[in-house]
């Protein structure tokens, strides 16, 4: 800007020193026109704004927000400063409502905010308000858990999910939804639902686009929620990686795995017997464990343990997919597992080295359906279906400046 400035400034000098004439006879025009223009801008109506919290306030909580209300204007600028001269980076919302900290604010300390909003004809407002927030509690925190972690990368069916170490009321559901964060570029649509009481998921309207870049932020440290606040803010930068999907049938007991629509491999499979059947429904890779123990003796009768390698995590009850030798005579005929999909030991192998966690993994053809919240679900339902109820569908995107949202 500066450069282009400069640039205009040496055209105007040397236009002056070619045609003085026609410059002055153009004086008493130009003059008028700027008389007129000033007139214009000082009928423009002032920007105003009003900030929260109220000045002086005590006991603010360390999540709080810096409130924005402006007429005639848009905010150019906050400040947030504490008193021992820490600056805080933040972000406006969208709707501009508010500028929310880039980390959660220090508990028992005060804090000053200047904001700054600009109007129609560079009219400017400026606006202060100092606050003072709340000691740390002395209770204990409710705990968060998300399932995304930095530099990893996930399949295309990957959902955000967070847990919570006890019950969000319904009341407060809004509240915790509203400091959840989700960019992603290229931009995609998703929505956040709370699947129970302890867990909220976001996922996309469709499955994720190869190669985008993710990133999310729970600005929930210090949130109040039913006499206690939640322990921290947590947040993640992540890669969607290639797409790879696997399709496994009962009918034909058989197991399908594609990329970008095409197969790439077919493996025969078993699945679980009449009296232990494996669950029908739309999954994602929870987790990916090249070698464990499945160990059910306390079930009581029938119950059993035994060494498995290359297990793949589809519920939380307790279905995988993993490499199962005993059975190889089985794949691809009958059913004869506790309600896993087994697969033959060099076919297991190589799903387990190409596969990722979040690769969608849909399971047909059986008697019984997975019930919402066994496993990460989210996609076993439709989009429609998914935004009913308590979802809020929003943009996941990059923002565009510091001074947007994100």
């Amino acid at each position: 800007m500066t450069r282009t400035g400069a640039g205009l400034k040496v055209v105007a000098v040397a236009l002056a020193l070619s045609v003085p004439v026609a410059l002055t006879a153009c004086t008493g025009p130009s003059r008028a026109k700027s008389s007129t223009t000033a007139v214009k801008r000082a009928q423009l109506p002032a920007p105003t704004i009003a900030l929260s919290p109220a000045a002086d306030a005590k006991r603010v909580p360390v999540s709080v927000e810096i409130g924005t209300t402006v007429t005639n204007g848009l905010v150019s600028s906050v400040d947030l400063v504490s008193a021992s001269g820490q600056t805080v980076d933040g972000v406006m919302r969208d709707d501009g409502s508010a500028w929310v900290p880039d980390t959660q604010l220090q508990y028992g300390q005060r804090y000053t905010a200047t904001v700054v909003v600009t109007g129609r004809g560079g009219k400017t407002a400026r606006a202060m308000t100092s606050f003072q927030t709340m000691p740390k509690p002395a209770t204990k925190p409710i705990s968060t858990i998300v399932n995304l972690f930095d530099g990893e990368t996930y399949g295309v069916g990957i959902p955000i999910v967070v847990d919570f170490g006890s019950s969000i009321p319904s009341a407060d559901r809004a509240a915790v939804q509203s400091r959840l964060f989700v960019t992603s570029l290229p931009a995609q649509v998703g929505a956040w639902r709370w699947i129970s009481s302890t867990e909220v998921v976001y996922r996309p309207r469709s499955y994720w686009k190869p190669g985008t870049a993710v990133t999310f932020r729970s600005a929930l440290g210090g949130l109040p929620i039913a006499g206690r606040v939640i322990d921290k803010d947590r947040t993640a930068k992540a890669t969607i990686g290639r797409d790879m999907q696997i399709a496994v049938k009962n009918g034909n007991h058989m197991m399908t795995i594609t990329s970008n629509g095409k197969v790439i491999k077919r493996y025969p499979i078993s699945m679980g017997k009449a009296s232990t059947p494996s669950w029908s429904g739309r999954f994602v890779i929870m987790e990916r464990l090249p070698a464990t123990i499945f160990d059910t003796l306390d079930a009581g009768p029938g119950g059993y343990r035994v060494a498995v390698q290359y297990a793949e995590r589809l519920t939380w009850s307790g279905m995988f997919l993993h490499s199962a030798p005993w059975s190889v005579y089985a794949q691809g005929h009958v059913n004869v597992s506790h309600g896993c999909v087994n697969v033959g030991p060099s076919n297991a192998k190589w799903l387990f080295n190409n596969s990722l966690v979040g690769d969608p993994v849909t399971v047909s053809g059986t008697s019984q359906h997975v019930a919402q919240g066994n496993g990460w679900t989210a996609w076993d339902m439709s989009w429609a279906d998914y935004i009913k109820g308590s979802a809020v569908p929003q943009a996941a995107h990059i923002p565009t400046t510091r001074t947007r949202a994100f």
